[in-house]
């Protein structure tokens, strides 16, 4: 028989050992009776919604001194709530909120309730992790309820996405520094890594994270963890990255610890290194991949212009914006440009599997109407001055120059009856460059070389010709160059540019072209993908389809204090776009470079300068056909243009005081027409006419100050 020494020293350990709270139900069901929020249980113990929501749904557990106040707080209610008895509500005690806050979204704090004790102090805003050994545990879903003010809004952002069964806990997870990763939908899992090798381990075969592919011939996407800068710290990384360079460009060198344990654990980096965003990998085996990305929120890994705020969030309201976005568009990759560059790709795989007719087998092939697993060299006037193609060759022959608009009237050109009109109102055009791409053909296969060719508008490619004998009123800008003045000789032109001349009525005759027999709209896809994304979450912050022009302007005012987190994946989703169309044509980058020599970039087969001009002469020719149209509907001219915003003078401060409508009250077609899909216009700002004429004076473009700031430096265009 055990001796009394034994048995009381067993007693003594169970004594010692931490207390044991109620199931996670139990707890919700006292909190409830005794008619408590979750936002002031979660002031009383130093916490934030998010941690007590985690206490109720079994995501998570307190660590001491926590554990012991929010035990001492669960048995006086369970004292006077038992669990068959019908529940009471304090008269002392506010009634729960009728509608509740959401969930991920952080709470002002209130003074501590009254019954708090003083064991309910703690440090440390989150619940901690729980031990090591414990593996991640299932969790459930939630779905945050919505502000009455946001009544319009779709839901579609917050309700609990269907999960693949091969990754059941979303696509990525931002890890904070307590342990607790917070994944889509209000998952939250324990992980217990303490080294960055154990968190790429964790991440493949514990955390359930991961994203199918976008496309059958496609690849399954690779888990994303973000780390938060505390998470950083405890990894043992550095808090921030510390250089001369800009810091999205700076890397770990290769002695610091944290990169010797990941060579040591046998795991890779890619040429990128260690930086911002790092992907750590092992070689396929069987065919699966191996890879995890990381994120350093503290390295801005996320760019303040391309997503606004986010940086600032709770891990939770992080994980929901990333994770609409990449449920939407795609897990993020890089920066928003590298993920729009990313997504091309996953819509339109390089290979597809075939089947070798001698023996049978399954090999890689070709994927039709994709631009191939190979690069290709451009047409000397497609590339840029320092290209290979261009410094091996001589070529002298000039070089496309195919960009967005940046033109402002003459000053010298306005009316008496346009300077006495009050307004300056400018329109800004949706995504303008998405909606270029809309049933754009591009050429899939590599230029050939042409000597005095006919025309042909169905041919992508490259267009040596005379424009400069066409007219143009100078009160419109040119529609064949940038800056809106008129052409001097012959020039390179995209098939788009030289269509317009021919659409204008006037002749065209080439003098040479580079073009391509195989051609394909290689960009509907990713269209398509990113016009749902971009009207699906316009929807989410109360902007729709259905509304009428004076109901969009309204709803446009302020739908980004609707949800700032829908707006941050708003803003994503333009830059996104602008940002992808932009990495085709991708320039050398560090001041090392020597002209001549090829540069990363290159080795890819989204290197293709052609469809970037493509992109962008389709949608200069859209801004100019509109520009004409508004002359002949209205009579109006506008004062300046800059890429996708016009600013027109008006007599009143609103787009409804001067764009044309049909005595039935429709928009009249042709011109610019209000709207939330790609290619309809918004307002971007207002200002007095007396301002406009001054920029113009000074040389500036109203287009670029019309806001109230500097629309490059803020889009980052």
């Amino acid at each position: 028989m055990a001796s009394q020494e034994e048995l009381f020293a067993n007693i003594d350990a169970l004594l010692e050992e931490e207390p044991q709270l109620p199931p996670p139900a139990e707890r919700a069901r006292l909190r409830e009776a005794a008619g408590i929020t979750q936002a002031r249980l979660a002031a009383a113990l130093k916490s934030t919604v998010q941690t007590v929501k985690n206490y109720e749904n079994g995501r998570s557990e307190p660590k001491s001194p926590r554990l012991e106040a929010y035990q001492r707080l669960l048995n006086g209610w369970a004292a006077k709530y038992p669990a068959h008895a019908a529940p009471t509500v304090p008269t002392a005690v506010p009634q729960p909120a009728a509608v509740p806050q959401p969930a991920a979204v952080p709470q002002p704090a209130p003074v501590p309730d009254a019954f708090a004790g003083p064991a309910a102090a703690g440090a440390g805003d989150k619940a901690a992790p729980a031990p090591a050994a414990a593996p991640a545990r299932p969790v459930t879903r939630r779905a945050a309820s919505r502000r009455p003010a946001e009544k319009k809004a779709a839901t579609t952002a917050v309700k609990a996405t269907a999960l693949d069964p091969r990754f059941p806990h979303g696509p990525l997870a931002v890890l904070d520094g307590d342990g607790c990763a917070y994944g889509v939908n209000g998952i939250v899992l324990d992980c217990p890594a303490a080294t960055v090798p154990q968190l790429v381990e964790w991440t493949l075969k514990e955390s359930g994270l991961g994203s199918p592919r976008l496309h059958r011939n496609g690849k399954d996407g690779d888990p994303l963890i973000v780390l938060t800068a505390a998470a950083a710290v405890k990894l043992g990384l550095p808090e921030r990255l510390e250089g001369h360079e800009q810091r999205r460009s700076l890397r770990l060198p290769e002695d610091h610890p944290a990169v010797k344990q990941v060579v040591k654990a046998k795991w890779q980096l890619t040429q990128r290194g260690f930086g911002p965003w790092a992907r750590i990998y092992r070689k396929a085996t069987a065919g699966q991949r191996q890879c995890v990305q990381l994120a350093i929120l503290s390295w801005d890994a996320l760019d303040a212009r391309s997503w606004p705020g986010v940086t600032e969030m709770e891990p939770a309201e992080i994980a929901r914006v990333l994770g609409v976005y990449a449920q939407r568009v795609i897990t993020p990759r890089g920066s928003t440009a590298v993920s729009g560059l990313e997504l091309m790709t996953a819509m339109r795989p390089p290979t597809r599997a075939v089947q070798d007719r001698e023996n049978g087998n399954w090999v890689s092939g070709h994927n039709p109407g994709s631009l191939g697993s190979q690069p290709m060299d451009p047409a000397p006037p497609e590339a840029t001055p320092e290209h290979p193609v261009v410094v091996n060759s001589g070529w002298t022959g000039g070089f496309l120059n195919e960009e967005a608009y940046q033109w402002v009237r003459d000053v010298d050109l306005l009316s008496d009856e346009e300077c006495t009109l009050p307004f300056a109102v400018g329109l800004d055009l949706n995504t303008a460059f998405l909606a270029a791409a809309a049933r754009l053909v591009v050429g899939l296969s590599a230029p050939d070389h042409f000597h005095a060719p006919a025309f042909n508008p169905k041919i992508p490619g490259s267009w040596l010709v005379d424009l400069s004998h066409i007219d143009v009123d100078p009160r419109l800008p040119s529609p064949f160059t940038p800056d809106g003045t008129r052409p001097t000789g012959p020039a390179w032109y995209e098939t788009h540019t030289v269509a317009y001349a021919q659409e204008l009525g006037h002749n065209v005759h080439p003098i040479e072209a580079y073009l391509r027999r195989e051609t394909g709209a290689y960009l509907d896809p990713w269209h398509d993908r990113l016009k749902t994304a971009y009207i699906d979450t316009l929807a989410d912050l109360g902007v729709t389809k259905d509304l009428t022009d004076t109901e969009f302007l309204t709803a446009m005012e302020q739908h980004k204090q609707n949800d700032p987190a829908m707006a941050a994946v708003l803003s994503a989703i333009k830059a996104t776009v602008k940002g992808g169309v932009g990495k085709l044509r991708e320039r050398p980058q560090g001041k090392a470079y020597k002209e001549g020599e090829p540069w990363p970039a290159l080795a890819r087969p989204t290197w293709r300068p052609d469809i970037r001009a493509a992109v962008i002469s389709k949608a200069r020719v859209n801004m100019h056909r509109k520009l004409n149209n508004m002359v002949k509907m209205t009579g109006l001219y506008p004062l300046a243009v800059l890429s996708d915003c016009v600013v027109y003078p008006s007599p009143g401060d609103s787009p409804l005081d001067f764009l044309p409508y049909a005595a039935s009250g429709k928009p009249q077609p042709g011109g610019f027409r209000l709207g939330p899909s790609p290619g309809l216009a918004k307002l971007e700002g207002v200002q007095s006419m007396l301002w406009a004429v001054d920029l113009m004076e000074k040389g500036l473009n109203p287009a670029r100050h019309i806001k109230g700031g500097d629309a490059v430096v803020d889009e980052g265009e």
